[in-house]
């Protein structure tokens, strides 16, 4: 058996795992994390700065009287502070999640998640999953990634007329595995599907004692969307197309952070320096 365990190099995140000793690989969001990043994060991130200025004008102003580096930092981490908060609250969030899924009862919920949790609830009504795995650990051995994923699930669907799924809640349907992610931000973004079709695709799944078996055949993923005001189960293809582009993704990975730093070599010939006058030599 084997156990995993992550490290932070550089801000990326790696597994480790201790069968294979020396070995780390990158985690599947640090994979994707080459994606160039949205066009709408550095408008965002000034905005955050702006309000935060103006909102707070009388308060900085008197900060930086005594520390005008120190107010700079405080007004440019605006958006850093906000993703933290945020972050916070999807932790808190999944906790529940995991436990409700797994038929636990649980008798306090911080009052930032109520909403959510309730609409978990509602989701677990109107689609009636079955768990099969939950935060396990799904590892590529021939791509070497490796991600914890949120949910492996059992639905039960039909297929109507136009060919669309349809979720059947007393399970008369068709039974299928889906591969789902949780997210509680405000928006759900594509790359969710690189993200869930990299899990997909993975070798094996090695749960928290170290127990290691094939990834099962998967075959539908979903993304469950939940937020203070809504729920949504919504359906994502992750197919082999969308495996590709995250495999370049992996390979970019490599560029950055091992090829590139040795591509240049020495130089073969160079300058030997700019001319020297007498009026130099004569001033040293």
């Amino acid at each position: 058996m084997a156990t995993i365990d992550t490290v932070k190099k550089s801000g990326a995140r790696f597994y480790v795992n201790d069968a294979r000793p020396g070995v780390t690989v990158p985690g599947v969001t640090s994979v994707i994390g080459m994606l160039p990043k949205q066009d709408f994060l550095g408008p965002w991130q000034a905005g955050m700065a702006a309000d935060l200025a103006i909102d707070s004008f009388d308060y900085l102003k008197d900060m930086a009287a005594r520390d005008r580096a120190g107010a700079r930092r405080y007004i440019a981490g605006a958006a850093r502070r906000y993703t933290e908060v945020r972050s916070k609250l999807g932790s808190r969030a999944h906790d529940v999640f995991e436990r409700l899924m797994a038929g636990e009862e649980v008798d306090y919920v911080h009052p930032d998640i109520v909403n959510h949790v309730e609409h978990f609830r509602q989701f677990l009504v109107a689609v009636n999953p079955e768990l099969v795995r939950a935060e396990d650990v799904a590892w590529s051995y021939e791509h070497e990634y490796a991600g914890s994923f949120d949910a492996i699930l059992r639905i039960w669907v039909t297929v109507d007329s136009k060919g669309a799924l349809k979720i059947t809640p007393d399970r008369s349907g068709t039974p299928i595995l889906v591969m789902v992610d949780y997210k509680t931000s405000k928006s759900t973004y594509s790359d969710v599907a690189l993200q869930l079709a990299a899990y997909r695709y993975a070798d094996v799944i090695i749960d928290p004692e170290g127990n290691e078996e094939p990834m099962p055949e998967i075959e539908s993923a979903a993304v469950l969307h939940i937020t203070d005001d809504q729920w949504a189960f919504k359906g994502v293809r992750a197919d082999r197309e969308v495996f590709d582009a995250f495999l370049t993704l992996r390979k970019s990975f490599t560029w950055v952070r091992e090829t590139s730093k040795d591509v240049i070599g020495k130089a073969l010939a160079k300058s030997s320096g700019g001319m020297v006058t007498g009026t130099q030599r004569r001033g040293k």
